[in-house]
């Protein structure tokens, strides 16, 4: 991801989850945060999708992916996921963590499907909506 991507990464951001991030939060991921890792789908030069992690010792930790609602269900997000796998690996991560709105059942689909499980629970983790995420 490059500070030029940010604004269509908003906007993917902005249409894909109930309480997104914002635009500082993205540059400042990008600008100030030397453990964090983020990648960009493109299609004939247009930003599709974006997924971001942190990496620190041996683990990473996704922070965000997110795929624009008119290319789901392509394989984007999985392969968005492979790619930060491979990279988290490169980084010497030996494990990647995640929370997931138990709602989001296309999204624990994927987890699952890349052999994620789930070990937790951190209650009403969601403020917008008091959920608890999955670990």
């Amino acid at each position: 991801m490059r500070y030029e991507d940010v604004d269509q990464v908003v906007e993917i951001e902005r249409r894909s989850f109930p309480t997104p991030w914002s635009r500082q939060a993205f540059v400042s991921e990008l600008r100030d945060n030397a453990y964090a890792h983020y990648l960009v789908a493109r299609l004939d030069g247009r930003v599709i999708g974006y997924a971001g992690m942190w990496v620190l010792l041996d683990e990473a930790h996704i922070t965000n992916l997110a795929v624009h609602p008119d290319y789901r269900r392509r394989g984007i997000g999985s392969r968005l996921l492979r790619e930060l796998e491979r990279q988290a690996a490169s980084r010497g991560a030996r494990r990647m963590t995640l929370e997931v709105r138990p709602s989001n059942a296309i999204a624990l689909h994927l987890y699952e499907k890349h052999g994620f499980r789930a070990c937790g629970r951190r209650p009403r983790y969601y403020a917008d909506t008091d959920e608890d995420a999955i670990i």
